[in-house]
């Protein structure tokens, strides 16, 4: 998916052009990009451009699709997981991403979509999530990975996303924010106690490592040569840094945690560069990434079918949950007129 970041790679699609030639429509545009540049926060009843609108509708949907779906490759573990303890705490983390969901689901309605549109979007196929989750988790090390490098990952986008301009998804992301990075201290923890265990363990987390090492690298969308969105979302605030300068900052920040845990990043053409004092990464396989984002990923299928499953699973409780407020609400109407 490409654009925003992290879990909104597929927003740098063209949008409708800003009005031209309407003076009071240029003024109040002049207007709002003088409150963002301000570092005012947009809130709902606030007057906003449609593109801004949509471009938040977009990127908040997506972020909350990916937190859905991104519940299945971990989930996939909970009867596995080796012990109560790391069950407890895998279950733990898989809530948290349902909540996540929730949460922005509930943002991206406050610009005047509804959580039920957005989902049958989803469910229909038409709307994406982060490429990340179309990869399957094949043995107990890639629940570490995951939660050291995608989460990780997602936390170098996510944390500069508390201070969006937009209120409501800069506030929900405070609260997940924290969440992200117990996450990623978790995965991280799984990853060191493979790693300095028997020699099958640490071959375990490092095929982990190799799998999923790229893929976390393309989870910040294309290079920003090839971002079509980036420099007006920067404008607005929406995000802070570019796909280029968060994904170096995670590389810089990723590395040393790999040699401290005694594993190789699978980059044979990984170098320091002491000038510029950041490492180098070899060229992504973006050939690799654009397969998955149209739907040629190991688990794109897998993972909309088991969401649709699910769906429909709970119709019943959606159902009844309509019927009981139906009834409680005609109870306390002649009540309230008494």
């Amino acid at each position: 998916m490409l654009g925003f970041g992290m879990y909104t790679q597929a927003l740098d699609s063209a949008g409708a052009a800003e009005p031209q030639g309407d003076v009071d429509e240029v003024a109040r545009l002049e207007r709002f990009q003088a409150r963002i540049d301000r570092d005012e926060k947009i809130e709902p009843k606030d007057w906003m451009p449609a593109d801004y609108r949509q471009a938040l509708i977009r990127q908040i949907a997506q972020h909350a699709h990916s937190e859905v779906v991104g519940m299945l490759p971990e989930g996939n573990w909970i009867s596995r997981a080796p012990s109560l303890r790391r069950k407890v705490v895998l279950i733990a983390k898989v809530q948290d991403e349902g909540g996540h969901g929730m949460y922005l689901y509930s943002a991206a309605e406050t610009l005047g979509v509804s959580r039920a549109a957005l989902i049958e979007q989803l469910l229909a196929g038409r709307a994406k999530y982060s490429s990340i989750f179309n990869y399957p988790t094949l043995t107990w090390a890639d629940i570490g990975a995951i939660g050291w490098l995608v989460d990780g990952a997602a936390i170098m986008n996510q944390i500069p996303l508390c201070r969006c301009s937009y209120g409501p998804y800069a506030r929900a992301m405070v609260r997940i924010c924290k969440e992200e990075s117990f996450h990623q201290r978790q995965g991280y923890e799984l990853m060191l106690t493979l790693a300095r265990g028997s020699a099958a363990q640490r071959a375990m987390a490092q095929e982990a490592l190799n799998r999923w090492w790229w893929p976390s690298l393309m989870m910040f969308g294309p290079s920003d040569a090839h971002s079509v969105h980036t420099a007006q979302s920067m404008r607005w605030k929406i995000k802070r840094f570019s796909n280029d300068e968060l994904r170096q900052k995670f590389i810089d920040v990723t590395v040393p945690q790999a040699q401290y845990l005694g594993l190789t990043v699978p980059d044979p053409e990984l170098r320091w560069d002491e000038p510029a004092q950041h490492y180098r990464a070899g060229p992504i396989d973006w050939s690799e990434f654009q397969a998955v984002l149209e739907g040629g990923g190991p688990c794109n299928r897998e993972r909309l079918a088991a969401r649709r499953e699910a769906h429909e699973a709970g119709r019943w409780v959606r159902e009844a949950a309509v019927a009981y407020a139906e009834k409680h609400g005609a109870h306390a109407e002649p009540a309230r007129s008494g």
